[in-house]
């Protein structure tokens, strides 16, 4: 959430920014008038209290004089000052109200150092790594290696739980596993991230904490009883919030989290895209990290976040590209987000595995999670960053196609056998 005094304050380099987002600025318009409108009732019921208080202190001098007549007439005019009172208090709440709703409603701002466009057409490209393998013959997609080699059945997922899951089985289960242990160990014992495992269910306050709801409730899995709880869509949600409400000592700054977790999404509005084996799924594997800074190092831990995620994909051998996000394709929390994308074979391209983001200060004020400087200062709102590290379906995949060879066999990169028990060849 933005914070309301810099949107009173900077309203013109608000409206630039959000405008870079596309996002539209009769917004910006609605809040002004309610501002407005809320300045003028505020004043109206502190005009209204002070005439009531003088009121009351004259009612009791003429009690003292015994003007009790006098007395009886003031208080009828005072109960109607009260009553005025009582329908501004009304009139203030429902436009504080509906200002509030329109405050989280606002996109993050986007940060001066990242591509303006309107569109992942104008995103830019800030570094490749490794080799996109050369095959002597026509590759394979990971749903026909996956298939053939015994490692993968949509068709049994489909008939137990419909169109957009997948259920790995031999082989295939154990490199998944494989996959998620990997990834852990590296960010916790090279990267010196605390590992967590959260709980998979959250409330609602907690998705309004990250920025998910109340915007995106359609992405959402929600459970039908009456607590209201949903499904995570990524661990971001969980491990950002295990602060919300408290107040830091900055000396621990930075935290350093890591978890597996399934996510669960909807995918709502993506019907027709990428509907083929593992690529958009309503449940996928990933391991999240998730960092807590002071806001002079949240871009520079957002380097390091992301090359920590690039680590991954260097150490199994895979090439990828680093992508900065175009303000207009940036997500809703962000103002910084680079995305690592591996290279798919099957599709001739590179594809999104990681989205590495600076959220600022903008999770931070709606879970309000703040730190002190000194043990006397005045607290601050901390800067939050998430990225995948990496989503392991993705990985899955992008392995199988990758390491594939021309009898239908998948190599085992060496720095994974130690994980599935020294295997070198799926065949």
């Amino acid at each position: 959430m933005l914070d309301i005094n810099y949107l009173r304050a900077n309203l013109d380099l608000v409206k630039k920014k959000l405008e870079q987002r596309g996002f539209p600025l009769q917004a910006l318009d609605h809040f002004v008038e309610l501002d407005e409108r809320r300045r003028a009732l505020v004043r109206k019921r502190d005009d209204l209290n002070a005439t009531r208080n003088s009121a009351s202190q004259e009612i009791g001098k003429l009690m003292k004089e015994g003007r009790k007549d006098e007395a009886a007439s003031r208080r009828a005019s005072v109960r109607e000052i009260g009553d005025q009172i009582a329908a501004t208090e009304t009139e203030l709440s429902a436009v504080e109200k509906e200002l509030n709703d329109l405050l989280v409603s606002l996109p993050n701002l986007p940060h001066d150092s990242g591509p303006v466009g309107p569109d992942e057409s104008s995103n830019q490209e800030k570094k490749s790594w490794g080799s996109p393998p050369v095959f002597d013959f026509e590759p394979r997609d990971h749903v026909d290696l996956g298939v053939s080699l015994g490692l993968l059945d949509l068709e049994r997922a489909a008939k137990i739980s419909g169109s957009r899951f997948a259920i790995l089985t031999g082989s295939g289960a154990r490199l998944e596993r494989a996959l998620i242990n990997f990834c852990l160990d590296l960010q916790t014992k090279r990267n010196s991230y605390e590992e967590v495992l959260p709980p998979f269910i959250v409330n609602a306050n907690t998705l309004f904490g990250t920025g998910q709801l109340p915007k995106f409730e359609a992405d959402l899995f929600k459970l039908t009883d009456e607590r209201g709880l949903y499904l995570i869509p990524t661990a971001e949600v969980p491990l950002t919030n295990l602060y919300a409400g408290e107040i830091l000592d900055g000396g621990r700054l930075p935290i350093k989290l890591a978890a597996y977790t399934p996510c669960f999404r909807s995918e709502a509005g993506s019907w027709g895209k990428d509907t083929r084996g593992l690529i958009r799924q309503h449940q996928f594997d990933k391991v999240e990290l998730v960092k807590i800074t002071r806001p002079e190092e949240s871009y520079d831990e957002l380097e390091s976040l992301t090359r920590d995620a690039e680590a991954v994909l260097e150490d199994l051998g895979l090439a990828y590209r680093r992508v900065a996000l175009a303000t207009g394709d940036l997500g809703f929390s962000s103002a910084k987000t680079y995305d690592i994308e591996v290279w798919l074979p099957s599709q001739n391209t590179y594809r999104e595995i990681s989205s590495c983001s600076n959220c600022e200060a903008f999770q931070a004020r709606r879970a309000n999670i703040r730190f002190r400087r000194e043990q006397k200062s005045k607290p601050e709102y901390v800067h939050t960053l998430n990225g995948s590290g990496l989503a392991i379906g993705r990985l899955w995949l992008a392995l199988l196609e990758n390491y594939q060879q021309s009898d239908g066999s998948v190599v085992i990169p060496e720095s994974l056998r130690p994980y599935i028990d020294n295997l070198e060849v799926i065949k």
